[in-house]
């Protein structure tokens, strides 16, 4: 079946998960298939929830988050493995800088939000701020990190495979600064809910075997069941009569990044459970800033046969300025160890802003030209509100929180000194 085609880049740009389906020409797939395809991929996800939940009593939560992350992140590189590996060089960044500007626009909101309402049916006050544990300032710092590095990507307008190694290099040390963090004590156990209580109470061999199946399953229904799920949309689409640009330009971008919305909401839901939540996907952004533009690299340059840079056209600079300049600002409202209210509301109305207006074709008329200019003008805003947030960091010690709990994490796990 030959799908419909988004005309021209601006659209094509628009959703990561459509760049799939105009280039691989994903095989026809029944609309009923949605009905196992969309329970798999949530199965899915509250698995390996649940094993990172678990682990975490065992290693630090921070190295489990990351095992989850990176599970969770899975059709994300598979859709970019095959773009990387057919040359598609106009569509590279397309599913990159689309689904980490979901995660931030989208998801970092809709943590504090989700938090917000089970906080006040709780407890009957509004929540003003999803705070964080301090041992996260490790994925706070592992998020500046991978922002100043693409930053550099960026202004020369490449990606190339000694980028690719810088990138491995600031990745393998997030993950091994994680693993000086203690595991979580067990007094806790008290709010977890059954499945993940029941394994970390079980006989240790058990409990070992319960966490990887976990994981492991988990990772493979993500991996088998979103190709079906974004084909059984796509079939659904045609069959009550929308165009199926239309239909996926709005819905595929959601596909692809099921699997954290899921667990975030899982654990947002719960007392403490928001700040687990946010890291979550603050562990899927430093994924997606650093595994996958270096798998990018390592995979195009394979399929050319020689070391070859990826290189940018004005387009492609845009989105991934646009999306340097969402990680930046998102990243001045964690420096204190806090979300508040104010914060996720700037974040879900800037990404809704550029979202909204993403599919309206440029044109004469007001709301046309202001269609057609609203990357740059988020992108001008992202930009001016960090500059301002820049302004108060170095105005207010306690807004640099972050970087003096990591100094101390540093020193004490790190290095090994006393306090």
């Amino acid at each position: 079946m030959n799908w419909p085609r988004i005309p021209g880049e601006r659209r094509v740009l628009c959703s990561g998960a459509f760049v799939l389906l105009a280039t691989l020409e994903i095989a026809h797939v029944r609309p009923m298939a949605v009905l196992w395809a969309a329970p798999a991929i949530l199965l899915a996800a509250m698995m390996i929830a649940w094993a990172a939940e678990s682990a975490q009593f065992f290693i630090s939560q921070g190295f489990a988050l990351a095992i989850l992350a990176w599970l969770q992140t899975l059709p994300e590189f598979a859709v970019e493995a095959v773009l990387a590996w057919k040359q598609q060089t106009p569509l590279l960044l397309a599913n990159l800088t689309g689904a980490l500007r979901l995660l931030t626009g989208l998801g970092w909101p809709m943590v504090y939000f989700v938090a917000a309402l089970f906080h006040r049916h709780r407890y009957g006050k509004p929540l003003k701020a999803v705070r964080l544990a301090d041992e996260h300032c490790v994925e706070v710092v592992g998020l500046l990190a991978s922002l100043i590095y693409m930053g550099w990507v960026w202004w020369k307008s490449t990606l190339t495979v000694w980028d690719a190694v810088v990138l491995v290099i600031i990745y393998c040390a997030y993950l091994f600064v994680l693993t000086r963090i203690p595991p979580r004590e067990k007094e806790g156990l008290e709010h977890l809910d059954r499945v993940p209580r029941l394994i970390v109470t079980a006989k240790p061999r058990i409990r070992v075997l319960s966490i990887c199946l976990l994981f492991v399953v988990g990772g493979g229904l993500i991996y088998i069941s979103a190709e079906p799920f974004l084909g059984s949309l796509l079939s659904l689409s045609a069959l009550i009569g929308i165009p199926a640009f239309v239909f996926v330009q709005w819905l595929a971008p959601f596909v692809s990044e099921f699997p954290e919305k899921i667990s975030a909401f899982y654990w947002a839901r719960t007392r403490d459970g928001a700040s687990t939540a946010l890291m979550n996907l603050i562990s899927s952004n430093i994924n997606q800033w650093t595994l996958l533009p270096a798998m990018l690299a390592v995979l195009f340059s394979m399929s050319v046969g020689h070391p070859t840079p990826i290189p940018f056209d004005g387009r492609q600079e845009l989105e991934l300025l646009m999306t340097l300049g969402q990680g930046l600002i998102g990243l001045a409202f964690l420096v204190n160890m806090e979300l508040a209210w104010w914060e996720a509301a700037v974040l879900f109305f800037l990404w809704f802003f550029q979202f909204a207006l993403s599919p309206v074709e440029p044109g004469p008329s007001l709301f046309a030209r202001i269609a057609g200019h609203s990357h740059w003008l988020v992108t001008y805003a992202y930009f001016a509100w960090f500059g301002v947030e820049l302004m108060r960091m170095l105005s207010s010690a306690n807004k640099l929180r972050v970087f003096m709990l990591f100094a101390r994490h540093w020193r004490e796990r790190v290095l090994k000194r006393a306090p």
